[in-house]
C-alpha cells in the first residue's frame, strides 16, 4: 500500500474513532496486564466477566497471592484455560513482589520475562499503559493489515514489523486499537461487512462483500 494511501486510511479511522481504546476493564496497569493475560483465546466480554468478580477481591500482586490457586481459579473459571492461566498469573505476581516492588515494569525484555506474558502481552502494556507506539499483532490486526494490503505478512512479527514501518508516526499510539476494533466489527473474518467499510476504497481486497439482501 503507497504511503499517501496509508495517510488517508488512518485519517478516515481517525475520523470514524477520534479516541480509541481497549475494551478490557482496568483501574490500574496491573489489572490491565491481568486482563490481557487472561485474553489469550477468550473474549474481552468474557474477560470482563471474570474480572468484575476478581479485582473487587485482589487487584494487587500480593492479594492476588493471597488467594492462592483454588481461588485465583474459583474467580477466573468462566474463562477458557483458567488453570494455566491462573498458575501463569500467581507466578507472575511472585515476581512483580520479588523482581519489580509490586509494579509493572515499563520495559519489553522485563514484561517478556513474566511468565504467560509473550511479545503481544507485552505490547500491549507498553502501548495501552505507558504510550508506546507499538502494536500487538493478535489475530484481528493479522488479518487486516494482510486483507487490506497495509502490512501483508506471512507471521504476526512480521505484520507488527511491517505496520510500524507503514504507519505514519502521528498514529501509531492509536493505530493498534483503531486496527483491532476495525478487525471485530467491520472485517471480520468470515464475512467482512465492506459495505460499511470507511476505508473499502483505499482496501486492495479483491472479494469485497456486497451488502447482504
Amino acid at each position: 500500500m503507497k504511503p499517501q494511501t496509508v495517510q488517508i486510511l488512518f485519517e478516515k479511522l481517525k475520523a470514524a474513532n477520534p479516541q480509541p481504546t481497549t475494551e478490557l476493564s482496568y483501574t490500574s496497569v496491573f489489572e490491565l496486564l491481568t486482563a490481557v493475560l487472561l485474553s489469550a483465546q477468550s473474549t474481552d466480554v468474557g474477560v470482563n466477566k471474570a474480572t468484575r468478580r476478581l479485582f473487587p477481591v485482589a487487584n494487587t500482586p500480593q492479594t492476588l497471592l493471597d488467594l492462592g490457586l483454588e481461588g485465583l481459579e474459583d474467580h477466573i473459571k468462566t474463562i477458557g484455560l483458567y488453570h494455566s492461566k491462573a498458575r501463569h498469573l500467581l507466578q507472575t505476581c511472585k515476581m512483580l513482589v520479588d523482581l519489580h516492588g509490586s509494579q509493572v515494569p515499563r520495559h519489553r525484555e522485563a514484561l517478556e520475562a513474566l511468565p504467560g506474558v509473550g511479545r503481544k502481552t507485552a505490547n500491549v502494556v507498553l502501548n495501552v499503559a505507558f504510550g508506546e507506539p507499538t502494536m500487538a499483532v493478535d489475530t484481528h490486526i493479522f488479518r487486516v493489515s494482510n486483507r487490506t494490503g497495509l502490512a501483508p505478512g506471512k507471521t504476526p512479527l512480521a505484520v507488527e514489523h511491517g505496520l510500524l514501518k507503514a504507519i505514519p508516526s502521528a498514529y501509531l499510539v492509536d493505530a493498534h486499537h483503531w486496527l483491532i476494533l476495525h478487525g471485530r466489527y467491520v472485517c471480520q473474518a468470515r464475512q467482512p461487512r465492506c459495505w460499511e467499510c470507511a476505508v473499502a476504497t483505499q482496501c486492495t481486497f479483491k472479494d469485497k462483500i456486497v451488502q447482504p439482501r
